[in-house]
């Protein structure tokens, strides 16, 4: 029987091959002949390779708790396909599914634009009324591109504004959260709830610098009403889990305070964390922000609507999107991967929610690949009722690399060993793009392997399981096994 499905996949892939490069075949006929593909080769394709099978035998890893997938980029019978069509958790691989559909729905170019408008005169550099600024999803509103477009406003002439400035979020509509339900940790920046007016992520970053017995403490950026300790002891010993020993105490917000110390031998080091109040972050930061640059306000930053009769100033535009789609990747950010969601059903159906996004993405996967979509929840992965399978990760990989959109994804993803989420890695540095995905009990990689005879191979490696990190050893062999083109 196997011998005539390989007889089979070698008559028929070569023909089907060359339709799916034919410009003149409509896509979604191309990528129904690149799906027959991989369906055809699958049960042709040979077993785990010998050194992925031991890799797994020493971490202790079944074999049924992992799933596999090694194909060529441009179509064709998988070499490796294992437990394909086994529905799992993707953790942050489910990035993919949401950057190339956005890519796809949006447009590499797609930008956001904030609106910046008021409702009266500017008269001896006082703007005589409020300032808005009305959030459409912009995912990378960092501090610098706030000080930028606040800037703006100042070039405009004005230097005071004796009305409020009015924060209008209303263009996402997501339910509260909170920050630590997920996995019990609020502070750390990737739990950070997405917003129509998102600014820095709703993070901070403390830095420590010892110096004449003391380590002094810089919170960036500057939060109007929020009095950070200017210094924490200093202690002897070794830098082991020194933000444990700060002891931190966000009890009150407005008043952190750090009950340990700090150890000397530490250096100078920096702690990312989310802000412990996120939904006062963003007029926190923008008071603050406005403050430090000498601007005077005589009410306050608020949240609210911008009315119908506000005059406009200008429209603030983000980073475009492929620049986005990098960072997202890259760097595995949550947050950002979240508004890019939302900003599908924003721009479909206009207001940003996850029901509507999730049915934008179903029906564009049926529309481009057809066959049942991936079940998606938030589209960043941190999820545990997202679900995938390899299969499905294949055909969006193939169907990427055939794209005109292949250099924004591939470029997004990290290379191995070189930067982002693979740069620690000391094997396979250079042999490929793959993204991750990480959470507990969930560990993996989907992304393209460079093969040294210059071909190009989509792999998927997933494992859901108590101990899913011991794949990781696996993974490396899988590439090294990918790239040699046995």
């Amino acid at each position: 029987m196997r011998s005539v499905l390989v007889s089979k996949a070698r008559r028929f892939n070569p023909p089907l091959s060359k339709l799916l490069h034919n410009p003149a075949m409509p896509r979604r006929l191309r990528h129904a002949c690149a799906a027959l593909l991989l369906a055809a080769g699958t049960a042709a394709a040979q077993g785990l390779p010998a050194e992925v099978e031991a890799a797994l035998a020493r971490g202790k890893l079944p074999r049924d708790a992992v799933v596999m997938l090694v194909a060529p980029a441009g179509g064709g019978a998988p070499r490796v396909a294992h437990r394909v069509d086994a529905p799992v958790n993707p953790a942050s691989v489910a990035k993919l599914t949401t950057t190339f559909a956005a890519l796809e729905l949006l447009g590499p170019t797609y930008t956001w634009n904030t609106t910046v408008a008021v409702d009266g005169p500017v008269r001896d550099g006082v703007l005589q009324g409020n300032l808005y600024l009305k959030g459409q999803g912009d995912p990378k509103l960092v501090i610098e591109r706030l000080w930028l477009l606040l800037r703006r406003v100042q070039g405009m002439g004005v230097r005071s504004i004796s009305g409020d400035i009015v924060l209008d979020r209303s263009a996402f509509e997501v339910p509260a959260v909170d920050p630590g339900a997920f996995d019990g940790e609020p502070l750390r920046p990737y739990n950070a709830a997405p917003d129509a007016l998102l600014v820095n992520f709703k993070s901070v970053v403390l830095h420590f610098t010892p110096e004449a017995g003391q380590a002094r403490v810089q919170a960036e950026p500057a939060l109007a009403g929020v009095q950070w300790p200017a210094s924490i002891a200093l202690a002897s010993g070794e830098c082991t889990d020194w933000r444990a020993g700060l002891r931190a105490n966000f009890a009150d917000p407005a008043r952190p305070r750090f009950e340990g110390v700090f150890p000397a031998a530490c250096g100078s080091l920096s702690w990312p964390l989310a802000f412990p109040q996120p939904a006062s972050y963003a007029a926190r930061a923008v008071a603050g922000t406005w403050q430090e640059m000498g601007g005077q306000l005589t009410g306050q930053v608020r949240e609210g609507r911008m009315p119908s009769g506000a005059r406009v100033a200008f429209e603030w535009p983000s980073l475009p999107l492929a620049e986005i789609v990098r960072d997202v990747n890259k760097f595995s950010n949550n947050v950002m991967a979240q508004q890019l969601f939302l900003t599908l059903s924003l721009q479909q159906r206009g207001k940003g929610t996850f029901e509507g996004s999730r049915e934008i993405i179903r029906t564009w996967w049926t529309d481009r690949f057809g066959g049942e979509a991936p079940v998606m929840d938030n589209g960043s992965g941190l999820s545990r009722s997202e679900r995938i399978t390899a299969r499905q990760l294949g055909q969006l990989l193939q169907a990427a690399w055939a794209s005109p959109l292949m250099p924004e994804l591939v470029s997004s993803l990290p290379a191995a060993g070189l930067d982002g989420t693979l740069r620690r890695g000391r094997r396979n540095v250079g042999l490929a793009h793959l993204k991750t995905g990480s959470l507990r009990d969930v560990a993996g990689v989907a992304g393209f392997v460079h093969g040294a005879q210059g071909r190009r191979y989509v792999v998927v490696a997933l494992a859901n399981h108590g101990n899913a990190v011991a794949i990781r050893p696996a993974i490396d062999a899988l590439v090294e096994w990918t790239a040699r083109e046995p």
